[in-house]
């Protein structure tokens, strides 16, 4: 698999999921994914339940809706890059607390810092938002309401390769000189939103469907 395929197989795992999130979050379901390669997250989980193999792929055809189902277990589900599914009904064992924020938020973010390659896709049932950690951080924000599929394959390529150029292609301006600083991309139903250093540098209204 060359480079260039093998990233857009990892953008298209990240949109899946959060589309399959966005329509956990309309059903005020909680849930936790993370992106991760196999041999580095071993050892980092317990499992809830004994495990049902799957033959099929997160990008196989009807696999979302198996995944959907899934995730409403107690515990976290767990996908390689290229979207093999690794675990499900998962206890995270690396956590770190987020204060204000239950054991959802403490194992996003526990084991993006224990691994910055590691990618965790929450969705919270008590605000209907749905967060994405890398290194720890929150790097996206989300509610349940459905956006562009381009704006949303744009913002998935940005999440898994962090070029500054998908934003633009989705609308979104980033000023010169704070592109090293960290991003906070933020959806809304009606507005797209980009934080650095905690202060909005730039915006744009998504347009409305006819």
């Amino acid at each position: 698999m060359n480079q260039i395929n093998s990233k857009d197989i990892k953008s298209e795992v990240m949109r899946v999921i959060l589309n399959i999130s966005k329509s956990l979050a309309k059903e005020n379901q909680g849930a936790l994914f993370i992106i991760a390669d196999r041999d580095k997250i071993e050892g980092s989980y317990h499992l809830h339940y004994p495990q049902i193999q799957f033959a099929g792929n997160l990008l196989s055809k009807g696999m979302d809706a198996v995944v959907e189902k899934l995730s409403t277990l107690d515990g976290a589900m767990i996908f390689s890059p290229t979207g093999d599914l690794i675990a499900y009904g998962s206890r995270i064992l690396k956590t770190e607390t987020l204060i204000g924020f239950g054991t959802r938020h403490s194992a996003a973010r526990g084991i993006t810092l224990y691994d910055d390659s590691f990618t965790a896709v929450l969705v919270s049932e008590e605000s209907g938002w749905i967060k994405v950690f890398q290194k720890g951080e929150i790097v996206l924000e989300t509610d349940s309401v459905d956006i562009e599929p381009s704006t949303l394959d744009k913002v998935s390529r940005f999440l898994m390769n962090r070029d500054m150029a998908l934003l633009a292609g989705a609308g979104i301006t980033i000023a010169a000189g704070i592109v090293s600083a960290p991003v906070v991309l933020i959806l809304g139903g009606a507005y797209m939103m980009v934080k650095t250093a905690g202060s909005v540098i730039s915006s744009s209204l998504k347009k409305e469907k006819k």
